[in-house]
């Protein structure tokens, strides 16, 4: 090859470099968040009075963890004020949210919680748990469920072992009314499963873990909610003595699935909380989580936000036999205090430690 083709190839192959170095350089595109139905965060916000922005980047927040399940409370009097006259107005919002940032939603409709019945639309009155209650739960459940498609389990008895120990709520009359509600609601909507809540820490505290064995084999799972709290409601646990605590939802329930539906750990000094024991909270979970996947439907951090001390107003009553310091007034305190401040994210929107956690925790599950 002489000389001048060399000459001549040396200057193509500049040529061709400067034009490319010359060519904007194309970002390279975010790799899409692979989101996780199973794991869910109850997204909230600071205030109770929200703009439609607010909500929106709290949702958005809550699916770029890779969260993709939320959870969405309904109380019978607000959804339908006048029988068969729903309102769907506020609901709407929440679930076109849900929707759009691919989130999964579990349900609570609220027939029991804890100590608390309903609370109902006047125009019931106060139904017992027969079979005209029964018919008005089916209508209102599927007339929910046939309007969002994005809920795929329904839990409508939360913190039953509090229902059946304080309020003296018959189990069998309950059972029967449940069981009536569950084969009719799954005639209709196969697809979607159906639990009952208990309070885990209330269990444990309490010794009523037959009240979760007498409803085991009723609908699809059995859920609960767990603080790391004694009957005062104080932190009385390490993250450890905590991931002891979650293994016995496994043994009280050996033969169905069981559904985390409210977890938590809060940062309140006022109870004996702090950031790194959230932090380490969140990394046993998780793990227990990643250990027993197979037999757990759902798994959903309680909550999102922060609210400002002293606005998370407790409506339970504790019985005296339940509280040994204080009376009911100081429980509830303590409680409202643990879950002001059981969000990951601070009410000014500075993010806990707790936040970035979860998110190395769900996106590697």
């Amino acid at each position: 090859m002489n000389k001048k083709i060399l000459i001549a190839i040396g200057i193509v192959v500049a040529v061709v470099v400067g034009i490319a170095a010359s060519l904007p350089i194309s970002p390279v595109p975010p790799q899409p968040i692979q989101q996780n139905e199973k794991l869910g965060i109850v997204v909230n916000t600071p205030t109770k009075e929200v703009t439609i922005e607010q909500l929106d980047k709290a949702y958005s927040d809550a699916a770029s963890t890779g969260a993709g399940r939320s959870n969405l409370y309904l109380f019978w009097n607000h959804i339908e004020p006048q029988q068969g006259q729903y309102n769907w107005k506020d609901t709407d919002i929440l679930m076109s949210m849900n929707k759009k940032n691919n989130m999964k939603v579990t349900l609570f409709f609220s027939l029991v919680n804890g100590r608390l019945i309903g609370p109902y639309p006047q125009w019931m009155g106060t139904p017992g748990f027969g079979t005209g209650l029964e018919q008005l739960t089916v209508t209102t459940l599927d007339s929910i469920l046939s309007r969002y498609d994005i809920i795929d389990s329904v839990i409508i008895g939360g913190e039953l072992d509090a229902y059946f120990k304080d309020s003296e709520g018959s189990v069998t009359l309950y059972k029967k009314f449940y069981d009536n509600v569950y084969s009719k609601l799954k005639q209709k909507h196969p697809d979607v499963k159906f639990g009952n809540a208990f309070s885990l820490n209330g269990m444990i505290n309490r010794d009523l873990g037959q009240y979760v064995t007498e409803l085991a084999d009723s609908g699809d799972f059995v859920a609960f909610t767990y603080l790391p709290v004694d009957r005062l409601n104080d932190i009385a646990k390490t993250p450890q003595d905590a991931r002891s605590d979650l293994q016995k939802m496994l043994e009280l329930v050996p033969d169905k699935k069981i559904a985390v539906f409210e977890i938590s750990w809060s940062t309140s000094d006022y109870v004996n909380g702090n950031e790194q024991d959230q932090v380490e909270f969140i990394k046993v979970a998780y793990d227990f989580y990643r250990q027993n996947e197979s037999k757990i439907e759902f798994f959903t951090w309680y909550r999102q936000y922060d609210r400002p001390e002293g606005s998370c107003i407790i409506d339970q009553q504790f019985t005296t036999s339940s509280v040994s310091i204080g009376g009911d007034q100081f429980v509830r305190e303590r409680l409202g205090s643990y879950t002001c401040a059981a969000g990951l994210v601070k009410t000014d929107d500075s993010p806990k430690p707790g936040l970035s956690e979860i998110t190395r925790q769900i996106r590697a599950s």
